[in-house]
């Protein structure tokens, strides 16, 4: 079955928005353009949005639960700003200061990394608010960061023998492009320390969400587009698109397919496999980097931290959440092929060790594993990103995946789907063809 939209608009009635993906990208590129009066379509093929970044109820652990931890900063603006627009800011919390609580898993040590808010970083001229056992110039040495080749690994660049690297920048290179230091791009790293520790403690509160991403990030999303007038179709997988000349003239969906009108846009939001699939000769990362979440049913302590950094265990991060505490592992290929029976006593020995609880019995968990979460951050894979312009007038690229400047992450996520949706409304389609001819 074709679907047609109304082919005949005022003259001045702007053309439909056909956004197809409702993970993070989609949803920021639909509300934005939803709420600058922009007819929006909005297509996912799984029965929910959200993507990678959402809340389900587990049957098992008979509770809500995350399908990852994400950790936001004061400085991620585009998060922000869209978190505002759906006026959800409420439903994040954090310090009211940049502070980060580590423990080294070998030794039992612990202490908190605490910056101050200004751009200038005295807190490292102070011991209690820096690692133990480093020095306020081992912290400058990050600097030659900014001058790196972009060939160049951050391993090659900050020397993997310091405490300072195996304690804060191996914790953060892991942690922000999901890749280890020995594969991670130095440049795109410095990209990362530049839009925070760079920026000073102002940027970098720790955030996250009081119940789940879903009620921070998604639902209040699908809310605010119902209310702006937008369409909403879940449970819609787009199998291909129809080309006609320089313009995308049709999406083909399993059960119809979507006829676009002159004036009509799409915004392909989709993973980067899948938009390679659909659009002729698109070059996208193709390694790809696994994350690996624990999610143990217990009542976290009272008044603990809302997160530990682990240093030297298994686990890498601990969140506390309203009736679990949450493990995470980015770039996990060393365990993601373990059972679940093997890495629970495992991660729960880090659990119990940062929160101070009990080691045995180990409670209830559900492990969950993704094997492609995020492309590969190295210096060859970069080079793989797309721009977001295509070739064709009408056809535009969100995602984590696309050239944004930034790791695979909310924040670039997110940016992206605003910048898809500045292109539609803020440019002109002579503008959009002629960045096409130059990307």
């Amino acid at each position: 079955m074709t679907r047609d939209f109304p082919a005949s608009r005022p003259h001045d009635e702007p053309g439909r928005v056909h956004i197809v993906g409702a993970g993070l990208a989609g949803l920021a590129a639909a509300v934005e353009l939803a709420a600058a009066g922009r007819p929006v379509c909005l297509y996912e093929a799984a029965p929910h949005a959200g993507g990678r970044c959402r809340s389900y109820f587990d049957t098992e652990l008979g509770c809500r639960i995350d399908n990852g931890n994400h950790l936001v900063l004061s400085g991620n603006n585009s998060t922000l700003a869209y978190v505002e627009r759906l006026g959800a800011l409420r439903t994040l919390e954090g310090p009211a200061e940049a502070v980060f609580p580590f423990i080294d898993a070998a030794t039992k040590q612990r202490w908190t990394l605490r910056l101050n808010q200004g751009k200038l970083p005295w807190w490292i001229l102070t011991s209690r608010r820096r690692v133990p056992r480093t020095r306020a110039i081992d912290y400058c040495v990050g600097l030659a960061l900014r001058r790196a080749d972009p060939s160049t690994t951050v391993a090659a660049v900050l020397n993997p023998d310091r405490i300072l690297f195996r304690r804060l920048w191996e914790p953060l290179v892991v942690a922000a492009l999901n890749t280890s230091a020995e594969q991670a791009s130095a440049e795109l790293f410095w990209q990362i320390l530049a839009e925070t520790l760079g920026r000073g403690g102002m940027a970098c509160c720790p955030l996250v969400p009081q119940t789940g991403l879903s009620e921070t990030f998604v639902e209040p999303a699908l809310a605010r587009l119902r209310v702006d007038g937008a369409e909403v179709r879940l449970g819609s997988r787009l199998r291909a698109l129809t080309f006609e000349g320089d313009r995308v003239s049709e999406l083909v969906f399993d059960r119809d397919s979507i006829k676009l009108g002159d004036g009509d846009s799409a915004i392909l939001a989709v993973p980067a496999a899948i938009a390679a699939r659909l659009v002729p000769a698109l070059t996208v990362p193709d390694l790809y980097s696994p994350i690996v979440n624990a999610h143990f049913r217990c009542d976290p302590p009272g008044g603990a931290p809302l997160f530990i950094g682990v240093i030297g265990g298994t686990a890498e991060w601990i969140f506390r959440k309203r009736e679990t505490l949450s493990v995470t592992v980015s770039a996990a290929d060393r365990i993601v092929d373990a059972t679940a029976p093997d890495l629970r006593p495992l991660f729960w020995q880090d659990v119990a060790l940062a929160y101070r609880l009990p080691a045995d019995p180990v409670p209830p968990a559900r492990i969950v594993k993704e094997r492609r979460a995020t492309f590969l951050a190295s210096p060859e894979q970069l080079k793989r990103r797309p721009q977001q312009i295509t070739a064709w007038r009408n056809l535009l690229l969100a995602g984590d995946y696309v050239d944004t400047g930034l790791p695979a992450t909310i924040e670039g996520a997110i940016r992206s789907g605003f910048a898809a949706a500045r292109l539609v409304t803020g440019a002109s389609r002579q503008q959009l063809c002629s960045m096409a001819a130059g990307a």
